[in-house]
This record gives structure tokens, sequence and C-alpha cells, in this order.
């Protein structure tokens, strides 16, 4: 079966550059384009795309406000609605100001506008198979911004959905909030990677994670990581 994309931005032209690029690969289909976000939430709707290529800055409804409603944040948090589909931010920085807004709305993560054909092709791979699209530099953003709010907002009460986890699970959530790779995990816990891997599948599932990029920001919201944690090298 094909991947199927749905490419959100409100110039013509980069909608254009990057439908020719994923209609080479026979494992992706691109299913249609919208110009702003308010579009792109009633296109999805009819076509049921699988990942959504999303620009941020966009009249009408904006890539943040269009990635909340199509990943449905809100209602798996109060622990109803469905997955939407997955949602890859297009930005002109990889350090843009709407980073942190953008995955905490559900985004699994980004890709640049100048991306390469074949970067293009894997990063929409990669989401649609289930993984989250971030740079360590990304990761360490992340880190930097919770830092920020845990001196500002200290948590007094530890998230209970961390009482779901083992202990080992809960180490293993920590060290990937800390932005280390699975490899990196392994090495540090003593196990494979396979068990990292069957670690990782069985806290997103307690815990009803999308993906890695949502697993950092449960740590650091659930005070489960001291502000301040190193993070991985690149």
């Amino acid at each position: 079966m094909s991947i199927r994309v749905l490419v959100v931005d409100d110039q013509a032209l980069v909608r254009a550059g990057f439908r020719m690029i994923l209609e080479t690969q026979a494992d992706i289909e691109v299913v249609g384009e919208s110009a702003d976000g308010a579009e792109a939430v009633e296109v999805a709707a009819r076509l049921a795309p699988d990942v959504v290529l999303m620009d941020i800055r966009m009249p009408e409804m904006d890539g943040i406000e269009a990635t909340r409603t199509l990943t449905n944040v809100g209602d798996r948090r109060a622990g109803s609605g469905s997955e939407g589909p997955r949602v890859i931010i297009l930005t002109t920085y990889d350090l843009d100001e709407y980073v942190f807004e953008a995955l905490e709305a559900g985004a699994s993560g980004f890709l640049l506008k100048d991306v390469r054909p074949e970067d293009l092709v894997q990063g929409v791979r990669v989401v649609a198979a289930g993984d989250a699209l971030l740079a360590p530099a990304i990761t360490r953003r992340l880190i930097a911004e919770f830092a920020g709010r845990a001196q500002r907002h200290p948590v007094l009460v530890q998230d209970p959905r961390l009482d779901r986890l083992t202990p080992r699970e809960r180490e293993i959530l920590g060290l990937v909030a800390k932005g280390l790779s699975n490899s990196e995990i392994a090495s540090t816990a003593y196990v494979s990677e396979n068990t990292v891997k069957t670690h990782l599948a069985r806290i997103f599932d307690k815990l009803e994670l999308r993906d890695r990029a949502q697993a950092v920001i449960v740590a650091y919201e659930a005070g489960l990581v001291a502000p301040g944690s190193p993070a991985a090298r690149d």
C-alpha cells in the first residue's frame, strides 16, 4: 500500500515542487494539496492522508492550529478520539520559533523547505512508519524550552500517567527525553537496541503517545527529567 500524502502550503510553487519529488516514488501518492490550514482540515477529512506536509505561516488558519485539529491532540489527551494523520512541519529555519508549539500540537517532526529530495522522501517514510523526525538540534531546543518552563513553573505533583510504567520503562523514557538515540540508550542501559525498541513501544502504548516527539514532551511536563539534563551530541 502506498503512503498517502497531503501537501499544505500557501505557495503553489512549493506544493508543486514537493508533489513532483514525491510522485517519483512507487510507494508514495500525493492525494491532494491545500493552500491554507482551514482547507487542509477539510481536505484531510475527505481524503484521509497518512502524512501531511504542513507549512506554519498561512492565511485563514495557521499550520499549528491545523496540526492540532488534524492530530486530535485535545481529544486524545482526554482519553477519547482517534489519531489523525501524522504531520511534518515545513519550516524555513531548523530552529523556527514555532518548533515547540508545533510539537505540542501533535507534529511528528520537521523538514526544511529546501530539503534535499532524498531526505524529503525518507522523512515521509519515517513518519508514516510511526517514528519521529527530530534532529538533535531540535531535541536540544525542546530541552532548553522545558528547562525554562520548569524554572518558572516547578512541577509540584508527579504526573499520574507515569505510574503505568515499570522502573525500567521510566528510565528509558528519561533517556529519550535527554535526546539520546536508540543506540545510545542501549549503551547507557546495557541492553540491546531491540530491547530498547520493545520498551519504547510499551511506553508509547501505556502513555498513549504517537512517537518520540510526544515522549520528550510528556517526560518534561511530568517532571521525570530535571532541567539542565545533558542532551546527546550531534
